[in-house]
């Protein structure tokens, strides 16, 4: 049988002292359209008006609060003149979130947004009902111009943390690695499906001094290195033979780790032949050549 005892904790915490500042922790237990009312766990109830619960201005009160949640609030009044302590959840928030914005940029964890609206260099989305900004350099794997900002509001996206100023309150999230991440994945596991030997066809997308990037349609790309262009006579630059645009054959030579590697150079030792939108069929005294489009469109891709 329950005694006095057993509930002296209770009774305890019910008649200690609260003081203006002190953060509370409480359960929603009732909303209104104006109000939030929380049991703190004290001999009287606490509440936090509309206006002191969300910093977020699309915040509405019917819809984000839900009956059982549990708040973190800061008390603003001892009595509000109806026997009712007076607590503000954005005061609060102010003071903890930061902390926990600095553990999950850390952490790196993950967060999904809405895109609230377009400004100068980027957009703003709210965690946990504080403003961040997104910078039009974090918005997408490629800079965002500013004209083409407007056409993510109202966009979801996937985010981290990416720096956290607690002194000047300023949050800025990131959806760039995330992308680059995924982007890395998807070419990585199309990168398998092809194979060391494949003969193929692709467009010079860029030149540098050691090389040209090629690429080779369906995502890939893969580099073709200056010594790798002829067999003949030694090249001192790629751009002295290619352009960008131009249609190459090439040969696959390596795939590591999801890059590959091309060769112009290897062809020349097999038999000079159009490359066949077809998949040819492997003879014994030849090398077979496909598309890479069709290879990977046999894949599944």
């Amino acid at each position: 049988m329950e005694t006095m005892q057993d509930f002296q904790s209770e009774i305890d915490n019910s008649f200690r002292k609260i003081n203006e500042g002190d953060i509370l922790k409480g359960t929603v237990i009732g909303v209104t359209d104006t109000e939030v009312m929380v049991d703190i766990g004290y001999y009287t109830q606490a509440v936090i008006p509309a206006a002191e619960y969300s910093g977020d201005p699309k915040f509405s009160i019917r819809h984000d609060v839900t009956i059982g949640e549990e708040v973190e609030a800061t008390v603003t009044r001892t009595d509000d003149g109806h026997g009712n302590i007076l607590l503000s959840r954005k005061q609060a928030s102010d003071v903890l979130v930061w902390d926990r914005f600095r553990e999950y940029q850390k952490e790196q964890k993950v967060f999904t947004v809405k895109i609230d609206s377009a400004v100068k260099a980027g957009v703003v989305a709210y965690l946990e009902d504080t403003r961040g900004f997104i910078p039009a350099s974090k918005l997408a794997l490629s800079f965002v111009e500013e004209d083409a900002l407007s056409g993510y509001v109202g966009k979801t996206i996937r985010v981290r943390v990416a720096d956290v100023d607690k002194d000047k309150k300023k949050l800025i999230l990131s959806a760039r690695e995330l992308l680059k991440e995924e982007a890395d994945k998807a070419r990585a596991a199309k990168a398998s499906n092809v194979h060391v030997g494949l003969v193929t066809e692709g467009v010079v997308e860029s030149i540098k001094d050691y090389g040209a990037f090629v690429d080779l349609g369906e995502g890939l790309s893969g580099l073709l290195h200056v010594s790798q262009i002829s067999g003949g006579e030694r090249i001192a630059h790629p751009g002295k033979v290619l352009k960008v645009g131009q249609r190459v054959k090439v040969k696959i030579t390596q795939i590591k780790e999801g890059k590959i590697s091309l060769s112009m150079k290897a062809l020349e030792e097999v038999p000079a032949e159009a490359v066949s939108e077809e998949l040819a069929e492997y003879q014994s005294d030849g090398e077979a050549t496909t598309s890479l489009g069709d290879l990977l469109k046999k894949a599944g891709f």
